[in-house]
């Protein structure tokens, strides 16, 4: 079973558990933490893949780092997790769980990339735009990419769409080779 699958029904067992204590936000809170420091520490995620390393001793790494941090239904999920064996799909589930909370509160992200910074007025327009487009509240992600000369690409879920300069560029260069 790949790894995206498993972690997705711990994800469903853990937002269940947490609906059934109203805890939902809570432990989503915890999840985005538990998912910053990974990013921040490939170490951690070493240590949490290797079966070398002790279960005991993965639980107390946990408990050293996310004991007063997290609730104390998020640490015994860990436990759990890494008593189970399951220490490698804990970074897909907690990046899981925070899909299933997005999906159960209609939060959508996109992400636009644009040759310069974009403007707050123009960032609101484009999240008033997007969300009653899509519906529900959309949480925009920003970046720069001066390669794209000008425009944009505004990517949700697994649509994309490019304005950009450099992308209608392409498309010319390519229709004139075609021609030729």
């Amino acid at each position: 079973m790949s790894e995206i699958t498993v972690a997705t029904r711990y994800a469903k067992s853990i937002i269940d558990l947490a609906q059934e204590q109203g805890i939902v936000a809570e432990i989503k809170a915890d999840m985005d933490l538990f998912l910053k420091t990974l990013k921040g520490s490939p170490e951690l995620v070493a240590v949490l893949a290797n079966p070398i390393i002790s279960h005991s001793k993965k639980i107390k790494i946990l408990d050293e780092i996310f004991l007063n941090k997290v609730s104390k239904t998020t640490i015994a999920f860990f436990k759990l997790m890494v008593s189970k064996g399951r220490g490698e799909v804990l970074y897909f589930t907690a990046g899981e769980y925070i899909n299933l909370y997005n999906v159960k509160n209609h939060i959508t992200k996109a992400k636009v990339t644009s040759a310069t910074a974009l403007s707050e007025a123009n960032k609101k327009t484009l999240i008033a735009e997007l969300q009653q487009s899509v519906g529900g509240t959309v949480v925009l992600e920003t970046k720069v990419d001066p390669a794209l000369i000008g425009g944009f690409v505004l990517t949700i879920g697994d649509r994309q769409v490019d304005t950009s300069i450099a992308a209608s560029l392409k498309k010319m260069k390519k229709e004139f080779a075609a021609k030729a």
